[in-house]
Order: C-alpha cells, then sequence, then structure tokens
C-alpha cells in the first residue's frame, strides 16, 4: 500500500476516512439527504486532475463493505467526468468496480440491471460517440421501442465505450482481492484470480485513481431517463481496502 502521504483524501459533509497501518477505511455515518456525503481516496489533486495512470499497468486489492450502500461507492481509474455542483461536460472514461444502490439506475449495459455490484468500464472519448451526438434526441425516442432497443442499442454502448458484468453483491460482505489488468486495446478484471469481465475498446489514459462511498444516485437510461440526487444514511456504512498496489506490467 502506499505511503498515506500519496493519497489525496477527500471528506465530505459527514464523511470519514480513516487510514491505519494495514487498512483504509471510508465510512458515512447517519446522515441528511440536504447534504452530500463522501469520504474517499484518490490518487490526484482533484481541482488539476493531475493524473498519472496509464496502460499497461495492474490495480490490484481487497476490499469489503460493511452496512447496506444506498448511494454509490467502488474503486479503479477515472477521468472524474463529473462531481456534485460542477458544471461542464467531459466524455466519461472509467474502469472500475462500482456499487450503486437500489435507487440508482444507469443502464447502459445491455442486459445488465442499473443498480448493483458490477465490473465496468466507460469509455465516450472516441469517434463514435461524438458521431452519433446529434442523433441523440431521436434516438432517445426510437430506444423506446423494444425492437428498435434490442437492434440498435448495442450500437449506443459500443459508442460510448461501456462494457459491464454484473457481480453477486454477497461478496462484498468479506474481504477478497479485485484486480484490473489494463492494456492499451482491452482490459480484464478479476475477483480472486477468476476472470469476471475482458474489455475491448477501452480508455488509454491518463486517468486517475479513486476509491470512494457516498450518498448521490444517478438515473441514466438510453430511453431518455435522467435523473441525479443526493440520498439520507440512513443508517452506517462504510468501504474497506487492504493491499492498495498499482504497477505496470
Amino acid at each position: 500500500m502506499p505511503p498515506r502521504k500519496q493519497w489525496q483524501v477527500t471528506e465530505r459533509g459527514r464523511g470519514c476516512v480513516q487510514q491505519g497501518a494495514d487498512e483504509i477505511s471510508m465510512t458515512l455515518p447517519p446522515g441528511a439527504a440536504s447534504v452530500y456525503h463522501d469520504a474517499q481516496i484518490s490518487d490526484y489533486r482533484a481541482h488539476l486532475r493531475d493524473f498519472v495512470n496509464e496502460p499497461p499497468l495492474r490495480l490490484e486489492l481487497r476490499a469489503r463493505a460493511c452496512g447496506e450502500i444506498q448511494g454509490t461507492a467502488g474503486f479503479g481509474f477515472w477521468n472524474q467526468a463529473f462531481a456534485p455542483g460542477e458544471r461542464g461536460f467531459r466524455p466519461p472514461q472509467a474502469l472500475w468496480f462500482f456499487f450503486g444502490g437500489q435507487a440508482n439506475d444507469i443502464a447502459l449495459a445491455k442486459g445488465v440491471a442499473g443498480e448493483g455490484w458490477k465490473a465496468a468500464t466507460f469509455n465516450a472519448k472516441q469517434w463514435r460517440f461524438f458521431a452519433l451526438l446529434p442523433l441523440a434526441p431521436l434516438g432517445f425516442w426510437l430506444m423506446r421501442l423494444g425492437p428498435l432497443y434490442d437492434a440498435l442499442w448495442p450500437l449506443g454502448q459500443a459508442a460510448i465505450g461501456v462494457n459491464e458484468a454484473a457481480l453477486d453483491p454477497s461478496l462484498l460482505a468479506d474481504f477478497h482481492t479485485y484486480s484490473i489488468e489494463w492494456r492499451r486495446e482491452e482490459a480484464s478484471f478479476a475477483i480472486d484470480g477468476d476472470i469476471v469481465l475482458r474489455a475491448r475498446a477501452v480508455p488509454r489514459g491518463p486517468l486517475g485513481f479513486i476509491a470512494w462511498i457516498d450518498n448521490q444516485y444517478a438515473i441514466v437510461r438510453p430511453q431518455g431517463r435522467f435523473g441525479h440526487g443526493l440520498l439520507e444514511v440512513a443508517h452506517e456504512q462504510s468501504l474497506h481496502l487492504k493491499d492498495i498496489s498499482i504497477a505496470g506490467l
């Protein structure tokens, strides 16, 4: 695990990050929905986005969660495409293990639920996304028709570089080893050494490492349904990490 000084710690609202000798705990105590609560670590400064991670590299760590996560949580690499209170648009790029509570509905991978525990990639920073962007209003309407969704959404999914695999949420109850091997043309995700997702057309970086737990939710569906907001933290929930390693392949 890198020395503490290498991690940028973010604590918003009632979010709390504790760094022990061999474990990092990110905790949300009970808190109101009127406030954004976030506990996270990263290897970049948020206001600068001074990302340093590029393929080929391997991320490996051990993780577990406590309490029923209501907002979102996870760990991996991204380009900080969005953050509460920010304006502007950056095509999202990410390779991460991501959890969305029941209020979340980010249903961008055909056949994978919009909430739950996932291995996932985004790579909207590619020509296919920008080529289809002017057609988005028409596309939202067409996606509401079942046969057209089945026929056309694979094109949209490829354009935003989404690959996902649903994971058993019971894995979060105990420590397991998670890894991402990120190469220029593909990435593989594994849990305890077993591959759970292989993805192509992945971001080429640079991206920042992040691990977090917060109380926000998002709704993003191909049919043009969008939404976001904050949730009450009804009970304490936390994410715990050990043995974080980021190394070149």
